[in-house]
Formats: C-alpha cells, sequence, structure tokens
C-alpha cells in the first residue's frame, strides 16, 4: 500500500476497500511507473 500511496498520491482510505487482487494489480503498475519492475521488494 506505501508504494501505491506514494507513487499515485493515494491516501490508505482509498485502497482500504480493494481487494488483494486490486492492490496487487495497482502495486505491479504502481512498481512500473516507478521504474521498478524488476526490482526485488
Amino acid at each position: 500500500m506505501a508504494d501505491i500511496a506514494v507513487v499515485f498520491h493515494w491516501p490508505p482510505q482509498a485502497m482500504d476497500p480493494m481487494t488483494l487482487d486490486e492492490l496487487a494489480r495497482w502495486w505491479g503498475k504502481a512498481r512500473a511507473r516507478a521504474g521498478r519492475e524488476d526490482a526485488d521488494g
């Protein structure tokens, strides 16, 4: 959630209703946007 919040400037409350699958998809998008798609953790 922290990666998503930093990249997309979303507050944690915006992610609370998301499923784990949705969070995983957004986390992947956040890593790609930050240029971290192949980095570990």
